[in-house]
């Protein structure tokens, strides 16, 4: 394909491992995930064996070495495996979102050779599970003025603050803290901290109830003079704020992906749905109405997914993805909350319905336009890399589960 004078290779074929991948990843989803997501996430319950079943199959750690107890997976094996759980059940992704995410890869990507040895083996099997704690009661989108503070106390630090909206906080072995090491620095005063949560101090707050992903805890984090190792400082003093956002942009690729697969999932149970639905003597498939409707949501999903498989795969080349990430996250998470919207009109009275699956695509899709930053800091982001150039940096950045 000739494009403005430059040839440009288009292949849309996933590779014959991420094919696999794909197809592992669906018969989990459709065998063992789905038959019980609507009865747990009504009933509000930690899906603990199925989230071991994600380890078992090398899901917690995907994109890790192999030498790392990873399963040394590209990024788009990680996406394509991610669109398949969330269309099952979001409360289950979202979990193996934020081991993948915003656990496991700022850990590869900035961690010590010792902390990687310690930690990311028993993360990338599921034996640990982690957890990222960077929002707090008065820093949401304005991650650089959180106020938990971390100071030297003899060899260690001594964390005092408290994070709220932590997914997987009530459930996790260790945790991604931020905090202030030099206020007098600002943002460059951050730093990061890799957090054991049996440590003395540390101890968890409110589970929040939730519109949707009602099976996957949010919870607050309290910490009491918590003492943590020097070594447990994750790059240097000050780095932290540098490294939550580069963190970021993964995170909003997996969101993406998060986004994608609920989205599916509405299009997967609306085109059904119309063709058993009789009305008037006919499926309603059949009415012009309904077929703009799916024809719209197919669309978009396919825009979406064409977004976010790009994000992945520049990744891949080693590129900086501040900007595509955020315009896959901006757009498939708006698609879905669309596509939820016309999935429910389709349905009608029965859309409304907790026993019919689009119900809880509806809530849970609610959540993907606000977390890993909200779409108005989506567009901020994509806006300032236009304006500014490729190289500045964001000042602003999102609010982070």
């Amino acid at each position: 394909m000739l494009i403005s004078g430059f040839r440009v290779q288009m292949d849309f074929e996933l590779t014959e491992e991420q094919a696999m991948v794909k197809k592992m990843a669906s018969a989990f989803a459709q065998k063992e995930v789905k038959p019980v997501a609507d009865r747990m996430d009504r009933q509000g319950i930690y899906p603990t064996e199925l989230v071991q079943r994600l380890g078992e199959m090398g899901f917690m750690g995907m994109f890790l070495p192999q030498e790392f107890g990873g399963s040394g997976m590209d990024l788009l094996s990680y996406v394509v495996a991610m669109e398949e759980i969330s269309k099952a059940w979001a409360s289950l992704a979202v979990v193996m979102s934020v081991q993948n995410s915003l656990v496991c890869a700022p850990i590869l990507r900035f961690g010590s050779p010792a902390q990687k040895k310690k930690y990311l083996a028993l993360l990338g099997r599921g034996q640990w599970l982690g957890c990222y704690a960077l929002t707090e009661p008065g820093s949401g989108s304005d991650a650089g003025s959180i106020q938990t503070r971390a100071r030297r106390v003899g060899k260690d630090y001594g964390l005092n603050g408290n994070k709220i909206f932590t997914t997987n906080g009530s459930r996790a072995d260790l945790a991604i803290v931020y905090a202030v090491t030099d206020p007098a620095k600002g943002k460059k005063g951050i730093s990061a901290f890799l957090v054991e949560t049996n440590s003395p101090g540390f101890s968890v707050g409110k589970l929040e109830d939730k519109l949707g992903l009602r099976s996957s805890e949010t919870a607050s984090l309290i910490f009491e003079d918590c003492r943590v190792p020097r070594e447990n400082l994750l790059g240097e003093e000050g780095e932290g704020f540098r490294i939550a956002l580069a963190t970021l942009d993964g995170g909003r690729i997996g969101i993406a992906a998060q986004a994608l697969g609920i989205a599916q999932g509405c299009l997967e149970e609306s085109v059904a749905y119309a063709q058993q639905r009789r009305q008037f003597g006919h499926a309603i498939a059949e009415f012009q109405a309904i077929q703009w409707m799916l024809a719209d949501m197919a669309t978009e999903i396919d825009a979406a997914r064409l977004l976010t498989y790009r994000a992945a795969w520049l990744v891949e080349q080693g590129k900086t993805v501040t900007k595509e990430a955020a315009m896959a996250k901006l757009f498939a998470s708006e698609t879905v909350n669309r596509v939820a919207y016309k999935a429910i009109q389709i349905f009608g009275g029965y859309g409304y319905i907790k026993e019919f699956a689009v119900e809880r695509f509806f809530r849970d899709a609610r959540i993907t336009t606000l977390y890993e930053g909200t779409s108005e800091i989506q567009r901020l982001v994509i806006a300032r890399r236009l304006i500014d150039g490729e190289e500045i940096a964001h000042e602003v950045d999102g609010e982070t589960f």
